[in-house]
Formats: C-alpha cells, structure tokens, sequence
C-alpha cells in the first residue's frame, strides 16, 4: 500500500518560513537536526494542516553546503478559510501575490500565486 508522506522544500531562512507558512494556516509540528557522524548537518522543520496527516518538510543546511534555489519548484496547492485575510497577514511579511486573486474559469475558485521567502512558488485558493 502506498502512503503519501511529505513534500520538501530547501530554505535558508527558518523563522521567516515558518512565519510564512504559519500566515497560510499551517502549524509548525517538529524539528529533526541530522546528524552524521557527529557532525550537525540540516535539520529538518515539519508543518502541516491541523486535521491532516500529510506533511511539508523544510529542509536547511546548516553545514555551510550551498544550493541552487532555481525556479523549477512548481508549486504546492492549498485552500484556506479566508482569501483576502490571508493574502492580508501576507502583506504584513511584506509578501505580494504573484497577481491579483482571479478565477481560472467562470464560477471557479479564486486563486492567486505567492512566493515563500525562498522564492518558491504557491499556489492559493
């Protein structure tokens, strides 16, 4: 059987993440430092929307290794309660959506794309 887990993103900055996407209604759940050898590696930071299972891992490295954040990421999609106060609390981080809210067809849902502090790219609606 298969069971779908997590989806992760590497960061470099874990506070203003974890502002970011606490903001989205996501709450922080653990942190997992890895460690090989002795040596402190990455540590692992682990959200996910309170009533669900599945998770978002953000991963930063804390051994000096760098990474390229590219701009392939795609995006992860998420609905919340509110648009407009979330788009709102967003704002206050001083993070504006990619465009103004709009409806990919007549009647849909409103969405609009965000980026987190790493600049990737999501998806809200």
């Amino acid at each position: 059987m298969t069971r779908y887990l997590h989806t992760m993103y590497r960061i470099v900055d874990p506070e203003k993440s974890r502002t970011f996407y606490e903001a989205l209604g996501f709450e922080f759940r653990r942190e997992l430092p890895i460690v090989r050898e002795g040596n402190h590696e990455a540590t692992n930071y682990f959200f996910g929307v309170p009533g669900q299972d599945e998770e978002l891992e953000l991963t930063w490295n804390t051994d000096g290794r760098g990474y390229e954040m590219g701009t392939a990421y795609g995006h992860i999609a998420i609905r919340v309660d509110d648009l407009d106060e979330t788009l709102a609390a967003l704002r206050e981080q001083g993070i504006e959506p990619e465009r103004e809210p709009y409806r990919v067809r007549e009647g849909g849902s409103r969405l609009w794309f965000v980026r987190d502090p790493d600049r990737k790219l999501t998806s809200v609606n």
